[in-house]
């Protein structure tokens, strides 16, 4: 029968065994190789193995380098509106373009569908023309338009990568993209006023080879050079000196449209402008518009140069729509001119130095004094006035209807405006469309009616029972509103205005301002 011995016995024995085999191996051959089989890799010593996720100790980590912002282009034009929460990281410029323009690419922390919002409602309500625009919130792009300024907006649907559909044309742009970072695009460019203002200028050169007259001096030696024939018209020219000053006038003949066309752009209300094309003016605003303009209040429409680029005239368009920065200056200037002989009652124009309460109206515009006079008067809508949504003045939109009456009414009451409703506006002007004038805009057109037939509405727009408060004002209903200041018979009128001017010495002999036609 065979003897079982218990497995403690056994794992004993077998540990007794090899520690005797590895004790008689110590010193020889078999020891040595047996050691070196159980031990470290020496060759691992010097050549450590590759990094297989842990950070290497001699290869520094690298760590996100933030954004740095870049200066934005000097022709970046301040009509487009600018995301505060957005960086310019990168300015490209633009290929086969139709225009001066250019590329600019922008980051921000904020997701794609806060920034998409943003430039929505902006564009919506800025007078822009919307071309196209994305269907959903995950990106895409906006194309609008005001003016002579195309603008394409894109925001691409994965708000980390840096390129877009308006650069795919250009390189990648060497944006650092980060995970919580939105990239997009905005790409403008102007269609070409800019170089049609330049167009005057070669209509100057023609003038000037006339004017080389020292050159007529050597005519000998001129006359081997006479193939373009200029010279045998010039040699009556200096016998017939009596008949030079009507040969200079057909040379003339294309200069007056390029000072016509300058002109505009340096225009300032002040001085009166001789319209040629009143005859076009509505018969009923028709008088407005010639008092304001003797006045020296209204201006020639800079809007549209081709208005004034012909050898008519100086053009008023009278059936344009007058932009908020036009109207700006006019009411100003208005006020003050038809208040001429009472500064109490005047608007100061803001200085150079006057912290700006628009982000878009810089103190570089040419209309800042008079947009910023008028927010730091408290008659429109700014930070100033309490209302910090109202960052943006949006210069350069057509004026409506409504902010018509929100700026021009305070002016003719001097005084708190009324509370208004809704109701109470139905039953004093019968519009069907009231609940769609902003509130704010219900109080002016409220108290306008206190104003009997010196009321704006009746004097600009006559009976309707239609306030269309959101349509663009034209320039001649503009300069209707404008003719005169004041509230329930007490005020002034730019006919008044025009009497006193000459007659400062005789005040009282100024007739009473009446609507009669």
């Amino acid at each position: 029968m065979p003897v079982l011995f218990p497995h403690s016995v056994l794992r004993a024995s077998l540990a007794v065994c090899l520690l005797g085999l590895l004790s008689a191996c110590a010193n020889t051959n078999l020891g040595d190789a047996l050691q070196r089989s159980l031990g470290a890799d020496p060759t691992l010593k010097d050549n450590p193995p590759k990094n297989l996720g842990g950070p290497s100790p001699n290869k520094p980590q690298s760590t996100p380098q933030k954004q740095k912002s870049v200066p934005l282009p000097e022709d970046f034009p301040t009509e487009i509106p600018r995301y505060q929460q957005a960086t310019l990281a990168q300015v490209e410029p633009l290929k086969d373009a139709a225009g001066p323009g250019k590329l600019t690419i922008w980051s921000s922390p904020d997701p794609i569908n806060l920034i998409q919002n943003f430039y929505q409602k902006t564009f919506e309500s800025g007078g822009w023309e919307v071309l196209d625009q994305p269907e959903d919130q995950d990106g895409g792009t906006f194309i609008v338009r005001r003016n002579d300024l195309d603008v394409t907006l894109s925001i691409p649907s994965g708000a980390t990568t840096g390129k877009s559909s308006a650069a795919s044309s250009s390189k990648p742009p060497a944006v650092a993209t980060n995970s919580s970072v939105t990239t997009f695009d905005i790409q403008y460019v102007r269609d070409g006023n800019d170089t049609k203002a330049e167009k005057p200028q070669p209509s100057q050169k023609p003038t000037q080879p006339p004017k080389p007259q020292p050159s007529q001096k050597p005519t000998q030696a001129q006359k081997p050079t006479q193939p373009p024939k200029p010279q045998p018209s010039q040699k009556p020219t200096q016998a017939q000196k009596p008949t030079q000053p009507p040969k200079p006038q057909p040379s003339q003949k294309p200069q007056p449209p390029s000072e016509v066309a300058s002109k505009p752009a340096k225009v300032r209300s002040g001085q009166p402008e001789k319209f040629t094309d009143l005859d076009k003016v509505p018969r009923d605003l028709r008088k407005y518009v010639a008092d304001l303009a003797e006045l020296g209040v209204l201006t020639p429409d800079t809007a549209n140069p081709k208005t004034n680029a012909d050898s008519q005239g100086i053009q008023f368009a009278p059936n344009q729509t007058i932009s908020r920065r036009q109207y700006a200056r006019w009411l100003m200037d208005a006020n003050n001119r038809i208040y001429a002989n009472r500064p109490g009652l005047q608007i100061r124009l803001a200085s150079k130095t006057t912290q700006p309460a628009f982000q878009d109206v810089p103190r570089t515009d040419p209309d800042f004094p008079y947009i910023q006079g008028l927010a730091d008067a408290g008659l429109i809508s700014s930070p100033l006035s309490g209302d910090s949504t109202a960052v943006l003045f949006r210069p350069d939109a057509p004026l409506t209807r409504e902010n018509l009456m929100l700026w021009k009414v305070p002016l003719d009451t001097r005084k708190a405006l009324p509370k208004a409703s809704i109701e109470a506006v139905k039953e004093t002007w019968g519009f069907k469309d009231t609940a769609e004038i902003d509130p704010k805009a219900l109080r002016a057109v409220l108290a306008d009616f206190r104003n009997g037939d010196l009321a704006n509405i009746r004097r600009v727009f006559g009976y309707t029972i239609l306030f269309q408060p959101k349509k663009p004002v034209t320039r001649a209903e503009a300069a209707a509103a404008l003719w005169y200041f004041g509230s329930q018979g007490e005020g002034q009128s730019a006919k008044e205005a025009l009497f006193l001017k000459p007659q400062t010495s005789q005040p009282s002999g100024a007739p009473k301002a009446t609507p009669s036609n």
